[in-house]
């Protein structure tokens, strides 16, 4: 059997999460599919998959393994797709990943209308919050809202944004207000895990000559956008999320913007993708389709959040 070939299978089975769902993305039987698996695991000498007849869970060896083969599975078709000078036909399965928020808000009616203009290409749109190793797990290209540390990846600037402090303008109207951080302990804070549960932090300003911290117990704590949007919007208390999730808000005049003079800079977002990646027609593509729309959306969301 082909070892290439049997990657792809094994692969195939953990993107689909089952046996059978890798034999129908594939077009084979779940007996070929069986024996694929059976093959690496008898040339590794190791259990790769623990399987079922619905499910299957990479073992520890299978973890490592894993990585391994979709990094040669990316290499193999970036030489394939060099070779035979294909810049002007995109094609095959673009691997893109995001953070769940900004996944959903924002990147994926980007993929979508990627999606209408090429159909020769298919995206499998990863929107996980956990750091993902673009290289280690065989994904082309990732949208990420952060002060970036590694230097293994090509950066494409789309945009920044900032960390604010929002609350409804009726909550606002009924109770003591917001001049500097320290006046939001006594406040109802609606806290989320990504901007902190029970404390934020705010730099130095021209008022405040060194950093702050400021305590507070949260009167509620959610784990999505949404909800934290959702209260703040009815006037259930302060919450801290980044400027782009409050945009609409803002506009609409249902959230307002304050502490604006003791915001942290602004944090930098970026398309990120492997060396040499961009040089893959789908990969190039996407990020010339992708960038100048994502562009404008953080430009048009730091005009409206301005201008609050």
């Amino acid at each position: 059997m082909d070892r290439i070939d049997a990657m792809k299978v094994f692969v195939a089975a953990l993107d689909e999460g089952s046996l059978a769902g890798a034999g129908r993305r594939l077009g084979r039987s779940p007996a070929a599919v069986s024996r694929a698996i059976a093959f690496l695991e008898a040339h590794t000498g190791t259990a790769l998959l623990y399987r079922t007849t619905r499910t299957v869970r990479l073992s520890e060896a299978g973890e490592r393994y894993a990585q391994a083969c979709r990094r040669i599975l990316a290499d193999l078709e970036e030489a394939d797709l060099l070779a035979a000078n294909a810049h002007s036909a995109p094609r095959g399965l673009l691997g893109v990943t995001a953070a769940v928020a900004v996944g959903e808000q924002v990147l994926n009616p980007i993929v979508d209308a990627f999606l209408d203009c090429h159909p020769e290409v298919s995206i499998r749109l990863h929107l996980l919050d956990r750091p993902v190793s673009l290289i280690d797990e065989g994904i082309d290209l990732a949208l990420r809202i952060a002060h970036l540390q590694d230097s293994t990846l090509v950066a494409i600037p789309v945009g920044e944004v900032r960390r604010v402090v929002v609350a409804s303008p009726d909550y606002l109207a009924a109770h003591p207000p917001i001049v500097s951080p320290a006046d939001l302990a006594s406040h109802a804070i609606i806290s989320m895990t990504h901007f902190g549960l029970d404390s934020w932090s705010f730099p130095a300003t021209r008022r405040l000559a060194l950093p702050q911290a400021v305590q507070f117990t949260p009167r509620s704590i959610v784990n999505t956008i949404r909800a934290a949007l959702t209260s703040a919007v009815a006037g259930h208390g302060v919450t801290r999320l980044f400027s782009y999730h409050v945009a609409e808000q803002v506009k609409a005049g249902t959230l307002k913007i304050v502490l604006r003079d003791s915001e942290h800079a602004p944090i930098p977002a970026n398309l990120l993708t492997p060396h040499g990646r961009l040089s893959v027609p789908k990969v190039r593509s996407f990020v010339d389709f992708a960038a100048p729309r994502l562009r404008e959306y953080f430009d048009e969301a730091r005009r409206i959040t301005a201008a609050d």
